[in-house]
């Protein structure tokens, strides 16, 4: 029996005590629920290049791993990898001791650190002299290693292998090669929501991605026919049809696509000196004129979403990539001590300022690159397709009906979309860098730019020597000194880093830009000028 029972003044005391407790509580753990699974924080970089090679454009929020699951993919999967890991699809570390490759950023998402893609993983290519040497990066250019196609397959893969459990993904973790040392909680943490939720991604990724490795299918019995799909290569990318599929749902299969459509892969681009290149069409087909939708359109292909994306991270990659001036090509592409190589520097000169500089312009007197619209009436139009001739795969990819849909996204936001249409070919752009950005026309379909002045069909079939490969081989970084390009005979490249390219195949025919208006008919020393004018652009 309580024989000193609290006055109602202590009374009130003490349950305003248990309030402003409960009170503080709340708030604590409110702080505590913001800071950890509401708060992101983000890997920054003083530096702008490595901005660009590793810093957040907001792709993670939305289609990030964590960055322990990617360590821990490449153990589970060496058998299948290989002891490169990740560079087996052409994905580049600088040091051999480098925890990310070029073009994968990190994000700390609802108390995880995740990784995704940013916009180097597309726009930095290497080149090698000889075998031996190291590859020499270079920012900018189109990424002729990368094969993404492989890369996407085999997330699509790891989704649904029975091997992909909670129990082999924690023993990856916690092995010394990723050296994750997951805790008691941690490892409760992994296998109850960490791994569910990858899982369901990446199932999710293969219900989207279902038209990836489709084989063709003739139909009958009541089954519809399918159009089969075919694998990019390294250095290309099908920029339409996943976009379609992730952003927009739209119906992928063969009574909505044809062929054609289904295979218009093209490569990447160079994204180098883009202040001039603003108001010019851009992309192959020129579906649009602003530099700014056109990065925010690619940043959607990298995993941003209208909601994750990170503007000013966007705005800082512009700003690096506006006056970013195009690689020079190595001096051992060069032999000033040629006792010809000014004669035949002036003659390339002279021919490129006949057939070429109009659609694509030119140096000046002075040595710089120009792009003045006024002096060379159709540098950044579109080339009608029957005029140039070339594959229309990747121009039927881009229809009426996304243009419109693109047009909708980022609405609400001062960036909403507003200048996609479609075109009627494609865009003739600038051949600054030209050395750097094989090989070439947009699908990459011809190997050297020696190769771009031959016919694309041979006068006679049974000595191929002055026409465009039929058949070659893409995946060497090696140059090709000579032609311009790179090496197309698998020479310097692993077995199975080479891929072969048919232009047979939908999407990859070497025709267009072919013909006496375009210097397919010159003699051969005109030709090996003109290639040689062309080094020093």
């Amino acid at each position: 029996m309580n024989y000193d029972p609290p006055t109602p003044v202590e009374r009130v005391l003490a349950r305003t005590r248990w309030i402003r407790f409960l009170v503080v509580l709340l708030l604590l753990l409110l702080a505590v629920y913001y800071l950890v699974f509401v708060r992101q924080y983000v890997v920054a970089y003083a530096d702008d290049r490595e901005h660009f090679k590793y810093g957040s454009i907001g792709s993670e929020p939305n289609n990030g791993i964590p960055i322990l699951v990617f360590k821990a993919l490449a153990v589970m999967y060496r058998d299948e990898l290989g002891p490169t890991g990740y560079r087996r699809f052409g994905l580049l570390y600088e040091t051999e001791q480098s925890e990310l490759p070029v073009g994968m950023s990190r994000r700390i998402v609802t108390g995880i650190e995740r990784v995704w893609l940013n916009c180097a993983v597309c726009h930095v290519g290497t080149y090698r002299i000889n075998t031996a040497d190291k590859p020499t990066l270079i920012l900018g250019a189109p990424s002729n290693n990368l094969r993404l196609y492989d890369l996407l397959r085999f997330f699509l893969k790891v989704g649904a292998d029975p091997k992909f459990n909670a129990d082999n993904l924690i023993a990856a973790i916690n092995g010394p090669e990723v050296g994750g040392h997951l805790n008691f909680i941690d490892r409760a943490i992994y296998r109850y929501i960490v791994f569910p939720r990858v899982q369901a991604a990446f199932l999710h990724l293969s219900q989207q991605f279902a038209f990836l490795g489709r084989q063709g299918d003739g139909g009958g019995n009541g089954r519809p026919a399918y159009h089969p799909y075919y694998d990019w290569g390294p250095g290309r990318v099908d920029t339409f049809n996943p976009y379609k599929a992730m952003q927009f749902n739209f119906p992928m299969d063969a009574s909505h696509i044809s062929l054609i459509e289904l295979n218009g892969s093209s490569d990447f681009p160079s994204i180098w000196a883009q202040h001039p290149r603003d108001g010019m069409h851009l992309h192959w087909d020129g579906n649009n004129t602003s530099v700014d939708e056109r990065n925010l359109s690619a940043a959607l292909g990298a995993g941003v979403t209208p909601v994750s994306v990170d503007i000013d991270a966007i705005k800082r990659v512009r700003a690096w990539i506006w006056e970013l001036p195009p690689p020079e090509i190595p001096t051992a592409a060069i032999d000033r001590s040629d006792r010809d190589y000014e004669r035949r520097l002036n003659r390339g000169r002279e021919l490129f300022a006949e057939y070429c500089a109009g659609c694509h312009g030119m140096k000046d007197q002075t040595g710089a690159y120009s792009y003045d619209t006024n002096r060379f009436p159709r540098l950044g139009q579109v080339e009608s397709l029957k005029q140039i001739g070339t594959d229309s795969g990747r121009w039927r990819s881009y229809t009426q009906d996304f243009a419109a849909a693109q047009n909708t996204l980022y609405a609400g936001y001062p960036w909403r979309f507003s200048h996609f249409t479609k075109t009627a070919g494609y865009a003739n752009q600038p051949l600054d860098g030209i050395w750097a950005r094989s090989p070439y026309l947009h699908n990459g379909s011809v190997p050297t730019l020696r190769d771009l002045l031959d016919p694309a069909r041979c006068t006679d079939p049974l000595k191929p020597v002055d026409c465009r490969p039929p058949k070659w081989s893409r995946g060497s970084d090696i140059l090709d000194l000579k032609k311009v390009g790179y090496r197309s005979d698998g020479y310097g490249a692993a077995p199975e880093r080479l891929f072969l390219y048919d232009t047979s195949m939908p999407g990859n025919s070497n025709s267009g830009h072919d013909g006496e208006a375009y210097g397919t008919a010159l003699g051969r020393e005109d030709k090996d000028a003109l290639v040689e004018y062309m080094k020093t652009l």
